[in-house]
């Protein structure tokens, strides 16, 4: 993984978690995320 990869994926996790306020809220909107890219994918 180069720099620039782990820095984008960074900055998405923290944008995911920005506004949650504990981890059980993190680990939903984490769970949302892969299912709606699940479901993307079955549809291509």
């Amino acid at each position: 993984m180069t720099d620039n990869q782990f820095d984008k994926i960074i900055k998405m996790i923290s944008m995911i978690l920005d506004g949650c306020t504990d981890l059980d809220e993190a680990k939903k909107k984490v769970a949302e995320l892969m299912d709606d890219r699940k479901n993307e994918n079955k549809n291509e």
